[in-house]
């Protein structure tokens, strides 16, 4: 049994180059204390502020490619609904033990619809559950680039059915907990602790010893918290993924995403019948 439908979203060799430069500004965006010393813009905040806006206009040029390449209505009408029921979702989990609620679904939604629907609906999900509790601020853009990455990804994974096909999502979806709360980290690591602590962030450093720095930072203060979004992802996809996954591949044939248009010829005077 085939495991891929159809994407949702089709991706142009254009939309390739242009995302693939986008994933390599992203990881300039998340690993910016490794490469600008915070203060060296005359603010300590400045590296943050600066990435964040990069970040925004990276995934505005994105976004603007894929609807460029073509996103049909019905597309549209499912990326809205799950756009919806993720921003409903997440205040249910975030903020309670690292309990995440919206990653299961960008993950199984990137798995069937494809990698670009997978990019477009972290954007918009993370983007509509921040206006709705009010998390604005300057880590937005880099959750919505983080979240748009495990979609994406989701998308990519190899062909598998049945219960191997759960295992591998539920295992995608428990790393892409921890990954995910490695990169945001890096966004304010330089920020949250004393200067004087063996695990803060120290200008200068080479780059190993500030490595190390850094995992003993995420492994103290982050550990736990990123456990429990893996372990949420791990459970909801291989307790919810079969329905889930059932239901998502249902929708996809019932709207049959980008399926060519043909037109009958006009039936003419000769050829109706007498």
């Amino acid at each position: 049994m085939s495991t891929r439908i159809g994407t949702a979203i089709r991706l142009t060799p254009r939309v390739g180059v242009v995302m693939t430069l986008s994933a390599f500004l992203g990881l300039v965006a998340f690993f910016w204390p490794f490469v600008v010393a915070p203060g060296k813009f005359g603010s300590s905040y400045a590296p943050p502020l600066i990435f964040g806006v990069l970040l925004v206009l990276v995934l505005c040029v994105v976004l603007s490619e894929i609807a460029e390449g073509g996103i049909d209505s019905k597309a549209l009408a499912m990326l809205g609904v799950l756009s919806a029921v993720n921003a409903a979702l997440r205040p249910l989990g975030a903020g309670t033990a690292g309990v995440e609620t919206v990653f299961f679904v960008l993950v199984l939604a990137g798995r069937v619809y494809g990698p670009g629907f997978g990019f477009v609906l972290g954007c918009t999900s993370l983007f509509a559950s921040a206006l709705i509790t009010g998390g604005v601020g300057p880590w937005m853009p880099y959750q919505m680039f983080g979240c748009a990455f495990v979609g994406m990804l989701a998308g990519f994974l190899p062909r598998a059915s049945g219960r191997r096909e759960v295992l591998m999502l539920a295992g995608y979806g428990s790393l892409s907990g921890y990954l995910f709360g490695f990169l945001l980290n890096l966004s304010f690591w330089p920020f949250s602790l004393d200067p004087n602590s063996s695990i803060a962030y120290l200008p200068g450093l080479p780059f190993t010893e500030q490595w190390h720095r850094y995992i003993a930072f995420d492994l103290a203060t982050s550990l736990g918290w990123d456990t429990g979004r893996a372990v949420t992802n791990f459970v909801c996809v291989l307790l919810a993924g079969p329905a889930v996954l059932a239901t998502f591949r249902r929708a996809a044939r019932k709207a049959r995403f980008r399926a060519p248009v043909r037109f009958a010829a006009p039936r003419t005077a000769e050829s109706e019948p007498h």
